[in-house]
């Protein structure tokens, strides 16, 4: 199904400039629920993908609310988008009010078929720079698949956790969150875009809002903890409003594994550093 060389677009740049704005920063503040950090505190973890977005205008969008394709992103040709992990290392804090940059590099291509069909892997390097200094380095993996409606299978059982927490994701946490991010993508905010066009029983949770409170979860249980590495999975979706549920457990010193969950399993795993 790719009509494309991957050779074209392997290696493409983009250079994103943004500040991590205080007002920014205090809406993403009352949408978690947490207390602002001032100005020149740290951004807390993964905060970070609220900042650099697109800015793309209104004419410059598809029917699925992303901006369109082809032009830094390779062509996907009509299928749906998912934002499948990510791996981050956190080498220096980042700081709230601070200017920023972040250069991405598209650094794999690839088709894969799977239960649903074919599979477009695109794998994007991010470097964060605060003015000279390198902050976080990140591999995030877009997936697109063809659109056919998902397979809502039951996900792996929850085994014993040493933390845990639960939410309610109402549509009003996904609107705002979508708003955070200047995220159009239809699938967190239009009921009969999501249902009768992709096919999903409900709105779709946000892969990287369940990793950010997934990992909020962990730093409330471990507040002393400074992490290294983050890396996150999706396997199953997670619809609103059904409750989910955050849980993890130590696999040995400085190392532990998360994961996010509702009735029917676990649907995000996660894998965290730390000192």
């Amino acid at each position: 199904m790719k009509d494309f060389e991957s050779a074209d677009w392997l290696g493409r740049t983009q250079e994103r400039h943004d500040q991590f704005s205080v007002s920014l920063v205090r809406r993403i503040a009352a949408t978690f629920e947490e207390p602002v950090p001032a100005e020149g505190e740290e951004l807390p973890w993964l905060w970070h993908w609220c900042f650099f977005d697109d800015g793309a205008q209104q004419s410059g969008l598809g029917p699925d609310g992303h901006p369109a394709l082809g032009t830094f992103m390779p062509p996907a040709f009509g299928r749906n988008r998912m934002w499948a992990g990510s791996r981050v290392s956190f080498i220096h804090p980042l700081h709230v009010g601070a200017r920023a940059r972040r250069l991405t590099t598209i650094e794999h291509i690839e088709e894969k078929h799977g239960r649903s069909g074919t599979l477009l892997f695109v794998t994007l390097a991010h470097e964060v720079w605060e003015d000279d200094r390198l902050c976080l380095r990140e591999e995030q993996d877009i997936v697109y698949r063809e659109p056919v409606p998902p397979k809502m299978a039951a996900g792996d059982p929850v085994i014993e956790t040493q933390w845990s927490e639960s939410i309610v994701p109402d549509a009003v946490l996904l609107f705002r969150y979508s708003a955070l991010t200047f995220n159009a993508h239809r699938i967190h905010y239009d009921w009969p875009y999501v249902t009768d066009t992709e096919g999903y029983p409900g709105l779709v949770v946000h892969g990287p809002l369940t990793a950010t409170l997934n990992l909020a979860a962990f730093t409330r249980a471990h507040p002393l903890a400074r992490l290294k590495h983050f890396s996150f999975r999706g396997v199953r979706p997670l619809i609103a409003p059904a409750p989910i549920h955050f849980g993890g457990r130590h696999l040995e010193h400085g190392v532990a594994e998360l994961w996010a969950s509702d009735a029917n399993g676990i649907s995000q795993y996660a894998t965290i550093d730390f000192d």
